[in-house]
């Protein structure tokens, strides 16, 4: 078994340790959209859009995208307070 597996953020290859999160294969791409992770101003997410822990293993072939956080206050013209 390997000691690494292969995952693709934003649409590049990235390897990283087996054990490796989606935040440390986020940091391991760049560190920068790693720290913007971290303080709330991006998302990760997976290949469908679905918001992904940070915490969450890697698997060999996963798919991450990385979004910008989006904060949704009462002026947002699809806010929806139900």
């Amino acid at each position: 078994m390997s000691d690494t597996v292969r995952v693709y953020i934003n649409a590049k290859p990235v390897d990283v340790d087996a054990s490796a999160t989606a935040l440390d294969a986020v940091d391991t791409w760049d560190s920068v959209q790693a720290a913007a992770v971290r303080n709330g101003e991006k998302l990760i997410t997976d290949s469908r859009g679905i918001v992904t822990d940070n915490t969450t293993p890697v698997q060999n072939g996963a798919i991450f995208r990385i979004v910008r956080a989006r904060q949704i206050t009462a002026e947002d013209s699809d806010f929806n307070s139900l």
